[in-house]
């Protein structure tokens, strides 16, 4: 057992660095999306023929799925249903602004989000809740009757 003696604190250097990132691994990977989240997911169309992944605003969380808005950049300021958001917050490539669809909410699979681009400016937010009235209680109904 002497020959050990210098490597047992190198070993127990590296179990504890194994086990801190675990933990560090395993928070995020609860965390997962939340409110006012803006997250790369695999959003299905409107007509159930396909999906893209898209930006989208992450509005509840609920056992069945995550309810979402989707986000184009496609220009949509001719549209009231659509909202102009900044994007440099959360995609620093970005030349321009995007638009987030507040007509209709999403529901969409845990499984399906990729990555987080970043958070919604609270300004953004509030302004989604007074263009589309949905409240928390509202988005929960939306969520229980979505399949």
């Amino acid at each position: 057992m002497r020959g050990w003696e210098p490597w047992l604190p190198a070993v127990g250097a590296v179990v504890l660095l194994a086990v801190v990132i675990w933990a560090v691994r395993t928070k995020q990977g609860r965390r997962g999306p939340r409110r006012g989240d803006i997250w790369w997911a695999e959003v299905p169309f409107a007509d159930g023929s396909g999906a893209k992944i898209r930006p989208c605003l992450v509005l509840l969380r609920h056992r069945r799925g995550l309810v979402v808005l989707k986000i184009t950049s496609s220009d949509k300021s001719h549209r009231r249903d659509h909202l102009r958001i900044p994007t440099r917050g959360w995609d620093p490539r970005a030349r321009k602004d995007s638009y987030l669809d507040v007509g209709r909410p999403i529901m969409v699979r845990a499984a399906s989000f990729q990555r987080r681009a970043g958070a919604c400016d609270r300004a953004v937010l509030r302004e989604v809740r007074g263009r589309t009235g949905l409240r928390p209680r509202e988005l929960s109904v939306f969520a229980r009757q979505a399949s």
